[in-house]
């Protein structure tokens, strides 16, 4: 008999940033002793997987490290992206109808180019997890929801450029919060504009404003979007007492977005209320996900969360509507910017590793095709990395390159390497995941 829901822990023990750090393996334990207690891991409609190792062509597919991703991470990081592996192939294999994996090292706050730890991550574990299931599986149109109170800037970096894959976001607003990004106009590059939607909510928004826009507008876009498969990138620290942040969702809150949004995958990224909130929250999302009774999740000091500020609510149907119109004119408005970038489109960024005191600078640039979806080269320069000063040039090309543009991004990263001393020049082949030094 097939179970509902494939459960796939890995607290870490092994991995930890400090021995006082929020994000330790206390996260799940808790989780888990509350499942054994609750007797969950019993049901006919729960299986427990065991997570394997992910490949460094699994990272490569998706990362370049500087001055490589195998000397960036460490087991626990093949670990946790093995644990998304295993969650996507049995739900692919039709082995549980959704899977959860409650793993760390989190991953959502990794960028493409990794010079180190940021915002507790290195690598990003869903859009590993998006790389393969369309290596392996030739899933075409993913949906990547984000419920985690940061807004997610790595997975937004990844999927800037990809009209298929739809990043959407709520979170606290940009302008209270880490890491300070995630407002509505990063919309996607020219190609892909509208397919990455941030709302971002107003700190003490609670449960009547997050399911409001949940109503309103996220799933109006999902049905919209039809993807193949959605994934949760299920960060639990939107709860109100959560440490770290200021919003007001409920373990009930939680639970009953996890059975309106239906993901068929979800992956844990923050929460760091350790006792108070992720056994709750996980229980309850569990129990919904698997299509099991959750009314009887309620966590400690429930009672004195006070009623949602009126202006929250005004926040969410303001974006209810301009996300809506961005949303509706996309089509459009991506004619419109191809037609105004001609053949190039490019953004400088300027990127800080909070967790090493690293100071990124990047130029990355899409190379536009009227044969394929063309080729994409990043500059980066880096100072304090572990390594000392780093730079690079990377040509990033595709399964959708054509040969004149695999020639071209190789042509100029052999120019560059010409014109200035690059510490590394690299072509990156997201097809296969290997990284040629030229």
């Amino acid at each position: 008999m097939k179970a509902n829901l494939g459960l796939i822990f890995f607290p870490a023990f092994d991995w930890m940033i400090s021995p006082t750090h929020p994000e330790r393996q206390e996260r799940l334990l808790y989780t888990r002793d509350q499942l054994q207690e609750e007797g969950i891991f019993d049901l006919k409609q729960i299986r427990e997987y065991r997570p394997r190792l992910a490949e460094i062509s699994d990272l490569q597919r998706v990362h370049i490290g500087i001055p490589a991703i195998a000397k960036l991470i460490t087991s626990a990081h093949l670990v946790s992206a093995g644990g998304c592996l295993t969650a996507a192939d049995a739900v692919m294999l039709s082995e549980v109808k959704r899977a959860f994996a409650l793993v760390r090292p989190p991953g959502h706050h990794a960028m493409r180019v990794v010079h180190g730890i940021r915002g507790f991550c290195v690598i990003n574990i869903e859009a590993i997890m998006v790389s393969y299931l369309r290596q392996k599986y030739g899933v075409k149109k993913i949906a990547v929801v984000d419920t985690d109170v940061h807004h997610g800037d790595g997975s937004q970096d990844i999927f800037y450029h990809d009209p298929d894959t739809l990043y959407l976001s709520f979170h606290q607003d940009g302008r209270t919060l880490y890491p300070g990004s995630g407002f509505t106009d990063e919309a996607g590059s020219p190609a892909a504009l509208g397919a990455n939607i941030n709302l971002p909510l107003l700190p003490g928004t609670g449960d009547e404003g997050v399911h409001r826009l949940f109503d309103g507008i996220i799933k109006p876009i999902l049905d919209d979007f039809e993807p193949e498969v959605i994934i949760n990138s299920a960060g639990q620290d939107n709860h109100f007492s959560d440490p770290l942040a200021s919003m007001a969702v409920t373990a009930q809150g939680y639970a009953r977005l996890a059975e309106k949004l239906r993901a068929d995958i979800a992956v844990l990224e923050g929460g760091y209320s350790v006792e108070a909130a992720l056994p709750y929250v996980n229980t309850g999302i569990i129990l919904a996900m698997a299509g099991l009774d959750y009314s009887r999740v309620v966590e400690p000091e429930k009672s004195i969360l006070p009623p949602q500020d009126p202006r929250c609510g005004a926040r969410v149907e303001e974006l209810i509507r301009d996300v809506g119109e961005l949303w509706r004119n996309r089509m459009d408005l991506r004619r419109e910017a191809l037609a105004k970038c001609g053949e190039k489109w490019s953004r400088r960024k300027n990127i800080y590793y909070d967790e090493e005191g690293i100071s990124e600078q990047q130029l990355e640039t899409v190379h536009y095709c009227q044969s394929c979806s063309g080729y994409l080269t990043i500059k980066t320069e880096a100072d304090n990395t572990r390594f000392g000063s780093q730079s690079a040039f990377i040509a990033i090309i595709g399964p959708g390159s054509c040969p004149a543009c695999r020639r071209k991004a190789f042509d100029e990263a052999l120019a560059e390497k010409k014109i200035r001393s690059w510490n590394y020049t690299l072509v990156q082949d997201t097809a296969t995941g290997i990284i040629e030094s030229i």
